[in-house]
């Protein structure tokens, strides 16, 4: 008997925790290089290792890397789900609270807030868990695309 399609997303995510992902659909996830720490239906939770290529000229983590892996991370976590029709990013809200440098670890975990017939709203907090210190929080809505 065939696994349904959420149940596949799901545990070929769950295939990498406590390692670096591989083979995402999502080439900049695996530019990015995020090791697994949990995934579970809606929430997913990823370290990242800050590289040189991350940083912006001040030396900190660019906070277009890091609204990018707000962006990928919540994406991950509606394809997830498994539904048989596309969602896309409609909107992207982003706070940021503290700087990131290279070789800190960060990691990163989201959760479906609200999940609509049409739109699904998630977060993602980007933290540095050895300052036990918040540096960034997004909200997306995603919109179901057919």
């Amino acid at each position: 008997m065939e696994q349904p399609e959420s149940q596949k997303r799901l545990l070929f995510l769950q295939s990498f925790i406590g390692k670096e992902m591989e083979g995402s659909p999502s080439p900049y996830m695996n530019w990015l290089k995020p090791v697994v720490i949990s995934a579970e239906p809606g929430s997913l939770f990823f370290s990242y290792i800050i590289r040189k290529e991350m940083t912006n000229p001040m030396g900190t983590l660019h906070g277009g890397v890091t609204a990018g892996i707000i962006d990928d991370l919540i994406g991950a976590t509606v394809y997830s789900l498994g539904f048989s029709h596309s969602f896309t990013t409609i909107n992207n809200v982003i706070d940021y609270f503290a700087p990131a440098r290279e070789g800190d670890l960060i990691t990163a975990q989201t959760l479906i807030v609200k999940k609509g017939r049409s739109i699904i709203n998630v977060q993602c907090e980007v933290w540095l868990p050895k300052k036990e210190r918040l540096i960034a929080k997004g909200y997306s809505n995603m919109m179901n695309i057919g």
